[in-house]
């Protein structure tokens, strides 16, 4: 694969795709018009949300290869690495690309709540893939967004540009909701496996030597993105990732206990904790009361 590109405006975008630059902050390319691709890898200092209609070869992010498929939405923030991999066959690419500099919605409400959009932040293959329905919707979008790019700019141009993409987000965070739910086998086993790489953390030393699970180190053994598997497990569990594995954790906690040979600061190194206060405060915060409480009680 080709040295990383680096795309820090939408001008640069524009001309790596041989498309003439309308907006200098944003900008809508329709793939139907462009050549065939072969391979590329780009840094992007910019937004990007891509609308794929044919399979074309194998997307990355970083240095990892995923299958990019039909009919699916990616998402791309700034200082993220992609690439397309045709393995060497040129193929004509079909959908849109929506590129747009973080200026562009700077002092905006959306610049404000960006980071709620946590899809932005999912690996290719936990991307969005649409019912002929939602694509349907989302090619409105682009197309009303298109609209406004290629009018004169006059004062109203960033507002209704900004919220344009913005009700084009909105429509990804409600697809993205669906997709949780129509997949919850898929979920389920990812819950159960979650479970599981809980319970063998703490019946091995791993907490002892490691310190406490965190949502990341999770993650990373799930090969899911950060972002990705927390919105999972809220939406199949009711409660963020790190309640849960809070949860487990007192649990643990709680067998922990039941050995009188044990002091509380034994249970609590064992577990992951720096100091025995940590856990004592923890424990309170989950249960009511303190571990020799507790203890004594039972």
């Amino acid at each position: 694969m080709k040295q990383v590109e680096r795309i820090d405006t939408v001008k640069q975008y524009n001309i790596s795709m041989g498309v003439d630059t309308l907006h200098p902050l944003v900008s809508l390319v329709n793939f139907n018009e462009i050549p065939a691709i072969q391979n590329f890898r780009r840094y992007m200092g910019i937004y990007a949300i891509f609308l794929k209609n044919i399979k074309c070869g194998d997307m990355r992010y970083g240095c990892q290869p995923y299958d990019y498929e039909d009919g699916t939405l990616v998402f791309v923030s700034p200082g993220q690495v992609y690439g397309i991999d045709s393995k060497g066959v040129a193929i004509k690419p079909s959908g849109y690309g929506l590129v747009f500099h973080p200026d562009l919605i700077k002092g905006t409400y959306l610049g404000k709540n960006i980071k709620d959009y946590t899809f932005f932040s999912y690996q290719v293959n936990e991307a969005l893939h649409l019912s002929k329905k939602e694509r349907q919707t989302i090619v409105t979008c682009f197309e009303k967004i298109a609209e406004e790019i290629e009018q004169n700019i006059d004062k109203h141009s960033k507002t209704l540009i900004v919220s344009n993409i913005e009700l084009l987000l909105n429509y990804c965070q409600r697809f993205y909701d669906r997709q949780f739910i129509t997949r919850s086998n898929v979920n389920s086993d990812i819950l159960a496996r979650f479970e599981q790489l809980l319970y063998d953390y703490f019946k091995s030393d791993k907490a002892f030597t490691l310190g406490l699970p965190s949502v990341t180190y999770c993650a990373a053994e799930m090969h899911l993105s950060t972002n990705y598997f927390g919105d999972l497990i809220k939406k199949e569990t009711g409660s963020t990732a790190l309640d849960y594995i809070q949860l487990k954790l007192i649990d643990e906690a709680k067998e922990r206990i039941f050995d009188h040979s044990k002091t509380i600061n034994d249970i609590a190194t064992e577990l992951g904790f720096k100091y025995q206060q940590h856990f004592t405060r923890l424990f309170k915060q989950k249960t009511g009361m303190t571990p020799n409480e507790y203890r004594n009680l039972n």
